[in-house]
């Protein structure tokens, strides 16, 4: 039963229908909410998508009308929250490659601070080396001042010494002489030492100045990018934290589009299963299954009855022709003709579709020997499935993925759940790009598992049936 919210507020909805002009307004089967907040409408809806099946109060029709409406609610919906992901994953990325950026800078900034401290220790190694260097050219130049000294004292004293004391303490006069000028070629030398000496504590001088000033440069450019990479962290988490706000906004984007699209495929199944059927359908009633299928499936429709018209159209009848055999034995896999009672081998195959064949029939209650499947033709096994035409162990792969679609076990004799099936499984295999390649191959594995151009024939075939499908569609669609 429906709640007394949701009752209120449908009789509220259908008297303004005729009180208020153009308040609520049904059109071709188009539900128009006019002045309906949108709040309301998106508690209708949602009050829908938690029942398990129709309102007893509604009719059909109106049941579908509402749908269609909540259909679009969330269509419209799915694309603003579309907006917010893609404007929110934007900002991400920008995001990302700015901390990618400074990362990248803070990075280099270590690697020059660990380089120029590694400079500045071999620069304090050089400058203890040359302040050594100083040191012993300040000896060296003390010892030669010293022995200058000695020699100039020495040079003096034989200056003051008189012609008389120079004869007397000489035994030859030439030794004198000799003497003398020894001493004044010493003198000489040491001069020139001493010049060379003092030259160097200027040049060690003038290097240490320039290792101090180098140093001291080093030390300072440290100190700049030490700033820099403090200003780079600080920037980097201010970053780091507005991407987890975004990351926390985009996947608060994502759940609520996960739950849009969960309330939309909702509406949608309940929409599908509105659809009235019979086992056998006209272009007509093929087509508009076909689009509520597509609705769930984006396949082309008419790419979808062109594939089923060849696996099963029979006078002009979708589902027409779904098998004239039934199995027999388990164990070999034979039957026997539905019509001729006449024995056929292969009519499935016992070590691959025997056992799934069961497992189905048992979960739909159906009689397994009394059970109609495809005859095998002059080549391989019979023993597919309804309007699709699908063989069990196919039918086993897609067997949750329908029940997750229709929320119950489908039967592959039912031809809202052939038309399901099949539209999965050719989208599985490229019929979702829509064009006129992909869909023929796509046909071709769903007729024989691989593209053997051996049976090049019935994708062929389909290509033609959908181009002539398309031009009967738009014939139907304009004459609406």
């Amino acid at each position: 039963m429906l709640s007394k919210h949701f009752k209120i507020f449908f009789s509220f909805v259908m008297i303004s229908a005729f009180v208020v002009p153009g308040f609520f307004v049904f059109n071709q089967g188009d539900i128009a909410f006019g002045q309906i907040e949108e709040i309301n409408l998106e508690k209708l809806c949602a009050e829908m998508c938690e029942k398990d099946k129709k309102p007893e109060d509604l009719s059909d029709s109106d049941y579908q009308k509402i749908l269609e409406q909540c259909r679009q609610y969330y269509e419209k919906q799915s694309a603003e929250i579309q907006k917010d992901i893609s404007k929110t994953a934007a900002e991400k990325k920008t995001l990302q490659n700015e901390i990618y950026y400074l990362r990248n800078k803070i990075n280099k900034l270590n690697n020059e601070i660990h380089q120029s401290n590694l400079m500045i220790k071999d620069l304090g190694v050089q400058i203890v080396d040359t302040s050594g260097s100083i040191d012993e050219t300040l000896l060296r130049i003390q010892s030669s001042q010293e022995k200058l000294i000695k020699i100039l004292r020495t040079i003096y004293e034989e200056d003051q010494k008189s012609i008389i004391e120079i004869l007397l303490s000489e035994s030859e006069l030439s030794g004198f002489f000799n003497n003398l000028v020894s001493l004044e070629a010493l003198s000489n030398k040491n001069k020139e030492l001493l010049g060379h000496i003092k030259s160097l504590k200027i040049y060690l001088d003038e290097q240490k100045g320039l290792l101090d000033t180098e140093k001291g440069e080093l030390e300072d450019l440290v100190v700049i990018h030490s700033l820099q990479k403090q200003e780079s962290s600080e920037v980097k988490k201010e970053q780091e934290y507005l991407l987890s706000q975004t990351e926390i906004e985009y996947q608060k984007y994502l759940k609520e589009q996960e739950a849009i699209d969960r309330n939309a495929d909702e509406i949608i199944a309940r929409m599908f299963e509105l659809i009235g059927t019979s086992e056998k359908l006209n272009f007509g009633e093929a087509y508009e299954l076909a689009k509520s299928v597509t609705a769930l499936v984006d396949i082309r429709p008419a790419f979808l009855l062109a594939v089923i018209a060849q696996e099963s159209m029979n006078k002009g009848e979708f589902g027409g022709n779904v098998g004239q055999c039934y199995l027999k034995n388990v164990k070999t896999g034979a039957g026997e003709g539905a019509n001729t009672g006449r024995i056929i081998a292969r009519v499935m195959k016992p070590t691959r579709d025997v056992q799934p064949f069961l497992t189905i029939t048992k979960e739909l209650g159906k009689d397994p020997y009394n059970t109609l499947v495809s005859c095998p033709m002059s080549y391989g096994y019979g023993g597919a499935m309804g309007p699709a035409q699908f063989i069990p162990s196919t039918w086993m792969i897609y067997r949750d993925r329908l029940k997750e679609k229709t929320g119950r076990f489908a039967s592959p004799w039912d031809i809202k759940d052939a038309f399901l099936a099949a539209a999965l499984y050719l989208s599985d295999y490229g019929g979702l790009k829509q064009t006129p390649d992909s869909e023929w191959r796509a046909a071709m594995i769903y007729f024989a598992g691989s593209v053997n151009m051996k049976y090049r024939f019935y994708g062929d075939r389909v290509i033609q049936r959908t181009a002539a499908y398309v031009k009967d569609i738009e014939a139907i669609e304009s004459s609406k």
